[in-house]
């Protein structure tokens, strides 16, 4: 088994030497290091090149969790991708190798925890929008085209005003004015109130 190991700092002005060096300390036999690349990147240039270069049988080494995953939910997809491929993942701070059941076990329960997340922001979306449609709209903002504007519209463009001076005297756009009209209004427009 080889140790792969990979390090990672925020910032030009952070050092990468540490993490490093620690993970040379614990075995491997070569080292890739991101300087100055935020972990919220999806593609980071030297975490790519590692796990290319990572073969079936390899240990990745990093010194904490946060250098590999922007989230729970993405250090699961990390870790699994890893698994897939054959390659145990070491965690010097947090004292996790999933090459061990107990490490195994750790990222099963993170993954647990992370789908719960999942389903109850799932539950608190659905019931804001039954609460909304409870209310009579249909979740999103409130619209601005409320039942006496679209009075107001209906009236001025039966006068023979112009789409546009309707929507304009309003403040919505000529689409979000059309939208909210009843059918039977928009029919009845004349050709020259299109201008």
């Amino acid at each position: 088994m080889s140790k792969i190991g990979y390090s990672r700092v925020s910032t030009t002005d952070q050092h990468p030497d540490a993490q490093a060096a620690r993970l040379r300390e614990h075995g491997c036999e070569q080292v890739f290091t991101d300087h100055g690349v935020s972990g919220r990147q999806a593609s980071r240039p030297q975490w790519d090149a590692c796990r290319a270069f990572m073969r079936h049988g390899d240990a990745l080494v990093v010194t904490k969790l946060d250098r590999i995953g922007r989230s729970v939910g993405n250090l699961i997809e990390v870790v699994g991708d890893l698994g897939a491929s054959g390659v145990d993942l070491i965690v010097l701070d947090q004292a996790i190798d999933t090459g061990t059941p107990a490490g195994r076990m750790l990222f099963h329960v993170l993954a647990a925890l992370a789908e719960m997340e999942r389903e109850l922001t799932r539950e608190r979306t659905l019931a804001g929008l039954a609460r909304a449609r409870a209310d009579g709209r249909l979740g999103g903002r409130r619209t601005v085209m409320t039942p006496a504007r679209i009075k107001v519209a209906t009236r001025l463009l039966k006068e023979g005003r112009p789409v546009a001076e309707v929507a304009a005297t309003l403040g919505v756009g000529r689409a979000r004015l059309y939208r909210a009209l009843p059918i039977g209004i928009q029919r009845t427009m004349p050709a020259s109130s299109e201008g």
